[in-house]
């Protein structure tokens, strides 16, 4: 279809007739030579005819009959059912090179859809495009629009089909039983008093979000996974089909209930579910690993606050330490053999000595000696519980030699995972270098009973968890069966090695590493010179805080109010002093239809298009302003919560909702006026 708007550089583009098409179209007699151009520019630029005569805009019209020099009032003359339509069809496509299409070349482009285009995309209007274009390559004019549509649906219901009765052919009838235990709502264990009591399903405690970052969340994670685990689904089940096409079934299976899957035929049912539990799988396994990293970073940062508010008050820098200890030292050697109090405290006060001994404490082994002793105590009473459960659930793994003690120290974790001994065996090896800090080997090692120097198992779990959160967030190590924290190599294209250095020049950057950290190194150091030069110079910044680490901006002024915005808001309140925000929402969807954008997840929509609208604006709305569904439907008549339910879960997506925004900003900057407004931004109109 035609678009309805098009600007002035538009219309010259892509409806000027050039001179060998004005000379077939001036033969051409009265308002046919209208009707004419039209269809001529209109197969020019779409390959076909258009449907029907209101579906060319009068602003197309008006520009061909100006090139023409006729009245634009002709073209009410024209026909386009009559004889001369249907021969100028024929003449246009004789030009092009182009033939009608039969219903061979229907079912074969059905058959290039299911082979080559639905494994990877279902998006209705991506396959409609795909569809046309296909047409344009192979020069035959289309089928009409309501063909097309039939033809598409039919090819994505075949290819599901095919999709779904393979998926379950490769489904164990035990892991059938344990999708349906998913998806199973009755109470097994109700008393015989009160049968057939509900419950909620294991289906719905896997799609709940993670909690606060805490133990309990983290467990609770633990045991999701758990559960996709117990169904035994095969990694490989969908290998080598699209993830959008997987993630497709995915969001189809979240958006529906229990009793809606159910009522599926056993392969829709079962791919849904499959799909549902990969993805999920690898959602909970990111989860994990965030709630991991936070905890861990928690544990550290609460020992030093903790350990800070203790020294605060003891704390107090002394200055001069070389001075003094120079002093102190010449009057030890002036007089080695004599009193403290009658040859150092002369040249030392005794508080001097008491200030350098609490820095000391605060800033050197002893300080790090303390913090690590509330962390054990935290780590040992609460946090250390997840080790277990942890080891049992993730696999994590590296690429690069340099991490592998870190993967053996998890490893010696497992082994160990169920022992209440304090150390480990003597004969056991526990791998040092790259897991335990520079200079925290000293705090971490005790001294047993036989006075033999051992390490801890507690101290060292800490440690290994550490560096197991800094090598996480650089992906150094990653996990078996997550998707963010996934191995770093799947990152890259299949064919990166052959064609590296296509790859870098797409990228603009040196096939060199040498070069590119060089480079990287230069821009970092004229960014902190930048910084450093101007920042002690502007009087709008100050560095703040206990350590000189803080930085803070001085608030923007306010800009004053421009002199017509008062009288702007006056009329404004004066015309719409009794709308809503739901009127305007509407209003906006009228002029913008942005809630064309919201699609349901599946394959077919049976709410009329009005009735739709209108929920799918309610839902907007409740969820917007936080007024909630169920606040919503009273006050609206015919409209009930489970229908504004349904809708939310069926359509409203997180990608559909940011092309719907996209939408709505755009056609924002179209209108607004840069007098009034002046040059806004994208981030001022959302």
């Amino acid at each position: 279809m035609v678009k309805p708007n098009w600007d002035t550089e538009e219309l010259i583009e892509n409806w000027t007739l050039l001179p060998t098409e004005l000379e077939l179209v001036k033969i051409k007699v009265g308002g046919n030579q209208i009707g004419f151009a039209l269809l001529l520019k209109h197969f020019q630029l779409l390959a076909r005819f258009p449907n029907e005569e209101l579906s060319i805009p009068n602003v197309v019209i008006s520009y061909l009959a100006t090139q023409l020099n006729l009245p634009e009032a002709l073209y009410s003359d024209y026909d386009w059912q009559g004889r001369s339509a249907k021969a100028y069809r024929v003449e246009i496509r004789c030009l092009f090179h182009f033939r009608v299409a039969t219903v061979q070349d229907s079912e074969k482009m059905s058959d290039w859809l299911i082979q080559h285009i639905l494994p990877n995309e279902q998006k209705f209007e991506s396959l409609q495009e795909i569809v046309y274009q296909r047409f344009r390559d192979l020069q035959i004019e289309p089928i009409t629009a309501l063909q097309v549509e039939r033809l598409i649906r039919s090819a994505i219901h075949q290819y599901e089909n095919h999709f779904c009765t393979q998926t379950l052919c490769l489904l164990t009838p035990e892991m059938r039983e344990q999708i349906d235990i998913l998806l199973t709502t009755e109470d097994s264990d109700s008393d015989e008093d009160s049968p057939g009591k509900l419950k909620a399903s294991d289906f719905a405690f896997l799609k709940t979000d993670p909690g606060p970052v805490g133990l309990g969340s983290f467990l609770t994670e633990i045991n999701k996974l758990k559960r996709i685990h117990a169904v035994g689904l095969p990694t490989e089940l969908f290998s080598g089909v699209s993830s959008k096409l997987i993630k497709t079934y995915r969001q189809r299976a979240a958006t529906e209930s229990p009793y809606d899957l159910r009522r599926h035929p056993p392969s829709i049912r079962y791919t849904l579910m499959s799909a549902f539990c990969i993805q999920r799988s690898q959602e909970i396994t990111d989860n994990l690993i965030e709630l991991l990293m936070q905890i861990i970073q928690r544990i550290g940062t609460r020992a030093e606050r903790r350990i800070n508010t203790e020294l605060i008050s003891d704390f107090k820098e002394v200055t001069g330490k070389t001075n003094i200890l120079f002093r102190i030292a010449e009057a030890a050697i002036a007089s080695p053999s004599g009193v403290i109090e009658k040859v150092i405290y002369p040249v030392v006060s005794q508080k001097t000595l008491i200030d350098l001994v609490a820095e000391y404490k605060a800033t050197g082994t002893a300080y790090r000696q303390r913090v690590h002793t509330v962390m054990r105590a935290s780590f040992t009473s609460h946090y250390r519980r997840m080790i277990p459960q942890l080891l049992s659930v993730l696999e994590f793994r590296s690429n690069n030699d340099i991490h592998r003690p870190v993967i053996q120290a998890l490893e010696l974790l497992k082994k160990y995972a169920d022992s209440k001994a304090r150390y480990y065996d003597q004969g056991e090896e526990i791998p040092i270098e790259g897991v335990i800090k520079s200079g925290w080997k000293e705090i971490l090692l005790e001294t047993d009973s036989d006075g033999n120097k051992r390490i801890n198992r507690i101290n060292y779990e800490i440690s290994v968890l550490q560096a197991l959160r800094e090598r996480l967030a650089c992906k150094e190590i990653w996990v078996v069966g997550a998707n963010r924290y996934r191995n770093p190599d799947e990152d890259l294209p299949t064919d990166f090695e052959q064609h590296r250095q296509v790859y870098y020049q797409a990228l603009t950057l040196p096939l060199d590493v040498e070069t590119f950290i060089g480079d990287l190194q230069q821009k970092m150091a004229q960014g902190l010179e930048k910084l450093d030069q101007g920042m002690l110079k502007n009087p709008d910044v100050r560095i703040i805080g206990q350590g000189r680490g803080l930085i803070r901006l001085r608030p923007f002024d306010p800009a004053s109010e421009p002199i017509n915005l008062q009288q702007l808001k006056g009329e404004i309140n004066r015309i719409w002093h009794q709308t809503s925000l739901l009127d305007i929402l509407k209003e906006t969807d009228l002029r913008v239809n942005f809630t064309s954008y919201f699609k349901s997840m599946g394959t077919r929509e049976i709410i009329d298009r009005e009735t739709l609208q209108k929920r799918l604006l309610l839902c907007i709305y409740g969820m917007g302003t936080n007024t909630g569904l169920k606040r919503i439907h009273t006050g609206i008549n015919g409209e009930n919560y489970q229908d504004l339910l349904y809708v939310r879960r069926r359509y409203i997506q997180k990608d559909q909702l940011r092309s719907a925004i996209a939408e709505v900003i755009n056609a924002i900057f179209e209108i607004r006026l840069p007098h009034i407004w002046g040059e806004g931004t994208t981030t001022c109109a959302a």
